[in-house]
C-alpha cells in the first residue's frame, strides 16, 4: 500500500503480465533468482519500477539544473564561445 498526502493508506492494485522467453532462459533466471533469495517475478517487478522511475528522476534533475542556472551568479560577460575555445588543448 502507498501513503497519500493525508497520511492515509490507499490500495495499490497489481496487474499480471505474461511474457514469452526461451525455456532455458527462464530456467537459468529461476536458478539465479533462487540463489539470490528472490524470484523472477520480484526481479521483473523491481526492474520495471526502476525503469519507469528513471524518467521521473531525470526530469527532476533537469528541472533542478535549470532552476539552479536561473539563480547562478556566473556570467559570460557577453562572450560567445567558439568550438576551438572549448576544445583547446
Amino acid at each position: 500500500m502507498a501513503g497519500n498526502k493525508a497520511g492515509k493508506k490507499e490500495e495499490t492494485t497489481m496487474s499480471n503480465l505474461t511474457i514469452t522467453v526461451q525455456d532455458d532462459t527462464l530456467r537459468q533466471a529461476r536458478i539465479k533468482a533462487l540463489e539470490q533469495g528472490t524470484s523472477v517475478n520480484a526481479l521483473l517487478r523491481s526492474y520495471l519500477e526502476a525503469y519507469v522511475g528513471e524518467g521521473a528522476r531525470r526530469r527532476l534533475a533537469m528541472r533542478q539544473l535549470l532552476d539552479l542556472s536561473q539563480t547562478a551568479k556566473s556570467a559570460r560577460a557577453g562572450r560567445r564561445w567558439t568550438r576551438e575555445d572549448l576544445h583547446e588543448r
